[in-house]
């Protein structure tokens, strides 16, 4: 096997895992589950939560959503393809994030797997999940019963827990030990603290600028709109949105992120009123995930904590509007990754639900209405994937669609060749309902 540009494309841990170190994860509601440490030996304290996804564990694992949680896997086998090297050039990124994967670290606080991986295969493997863990400081467990654990989780819902790793392992916490992410700002925490731009191309006079919020966006989200074309400007999660900033945008794009979205509530004010501004005129709107909950708040709904949410690469959705590539009545396998949801109720006046998830019936997307004037529309899901099924990907270039008609409009049919009348025609519109 030739060798790769990263590194050894197969291989062990450079760093053997000593399998004679003990490990216990202590849930809150009293069980307990040893095996072996991997990774750190540090012991940590987490929200303990269980993934469906069969592969792509280095891009759960380096989601900001998961931020502040102990992450299950329930496929038996992880790490068998090793870690890629996640530093890109800037010819490499294209004009998008300088990482390979969804950020610049591991961001859960633990792993819990059946069979960790001791040797690996993959042409663009630079490292062993035991030492890329160990690297970041990141405690895992393996040779646990991961169906019992998730058992317990689906049976009595999401809970916390600790890695104890070493002597004292076997020592269960007393309650007041735990520690409650929940009651932590995480949106503030995982957001970018200072403003950056990607993709911008000054002398291009039609490119689509687009503004997104950044709740804890995974790199995947600005990949899926560099690669069509747009210029992302990255905000901090509290911007205000006022015009002498949102102006000079086509549209607004909210983003995934961890937490309780009762967190976010100045998001949500801030696009409240962005939405209800006459200045705005109605320009493009989409949120993801976290992105979504902020919307259904900015629209005057109301959230909840789910009993152990979604995460997985298996979700289906169920369409109940047509807009855009989506087909109502469709049936949409999408990544999902949340604790939160909209809560299912009267929708408020130019509201209404966009997808509803098949499995449990929670709300997987919210839009305005046509008779509403806006253009806005959020999905519980991830289109971009990272990892997971790709239909719903072209929702991207759904939006972009309606930003560059939005354009196009604003300008007065100025922008490039051709008329603005004549491109808004022929543009497929992601809030046009369609029979």
């Amino acid at each position: 096997m030739p060798s790769s540009a990263f590194g050894k494309p197969y291989g062990a841990s450079a760093q053997p895992r000593d399998a004679s170190v003990p490990a216990t994860l202590h849930l809150k509601t009293g069980q307990s589950f040893t095996g072996t440490s991997f990774g750190s030996t540090e012991s940590k304290f987490g929200e303990t939560v269980f993934s469906t996804s069969i592969t792509s564990y280095t891009e759960s694992m380096t989601d900001p959503s998961y931020s502040s949680q102990i992450l299950v896997f329930t496929t038996p086998m992880i790490g068998n393809y090793g870690v890629p090297a996640n530093s890109l050039s800037k010819d490499a990124a294209n004009g998008g994030p300088l990482v390979s994967l969804e950020s610049d670290k591991i961001e859960c606080r633990g792993v819990i797997v059946s069979d960790v991986a001791e040797k690996y295969s993959h042409y663009l493997a630079r490292e062993s999940l035991h030492d890329w863990c160990k690297r970041y400081n990141v405690p895992g467990i393996t040779g646990v019963d991961t169906r019992a654990i998730t058992n317990l989780l689906r049976n009595n819902g999401t809970t916390l827990g600790k890695i104890a790793v070493g002597e004292g392992h076997d020592v269960s916490p007393s309650e007041e030990e735990y520690w409650d992410p929940a009651k932590d700002n995480l949106i503030a925490q995982a957001s970018t603290k200072s403003v950056y731009t990607l993709n911008d191309d000054p002398t291009d006079k039609t490119q689509v600028k687009i503004a997104l919020l950044d709740f804890g966006a995974k790199a995947n989200i600005m990949r899926s709109l560099v690669k069509r074309g747009a210029s992302v400007t990255v905000l901090p999660w509290d911007t205000p949105l006022d015009s002498s900033l949102m102006s000079s945008f086509d549209g607004l794009f909210l983003s995934n992120g961890p937490g309780d979205p009762l967190h976010g509530q100045k998001a949500a004010e801030n696009v409240r009123q962005l939405l209800d501004s006459e200045w705005w005129c109605n320009r493009p709107v989409f949120g993801i995930c976290m992105g979504n909950q902020i919307l259904g708040l900015a629209a005057g709904m109301e959230t909840y904590r789910m009993p152990y949410g979604n995460r997985g690469h298996n979700q289906p959705v169920l369409a109940l509007a047509s807009s855009g590539v989506i087909k109502k009545g469709r049936v949409y396998v999408t990544s999902q990754n949340h604790q939160y949801a909209v809560r299912l109720a009267d929708f408020p006046q130019g509201w209404e639900p966009f997808f509803i998830n098949a499995n449990d019936s929670s709300v997987e997307g919210i839009k305005s209405t046509l008779d509403s004037g806006k253009k806005v529309w959020g999905v519980q899901f991830h289109p971009e994937s990272a990892g997971g099924p790709l239909d719903t990907m072209a929702m991207f270039d759904s939006f972009l669609d309606e930003c560059k008609a939005s354009k196009m409009m604003l300008s007065g049919g100025s922008l490039g060749s051709i008329g603005g009348s004549q491109l808004l025609k022929d543009q497929p519109r992601m809030m046009e309902t369609q029979v």
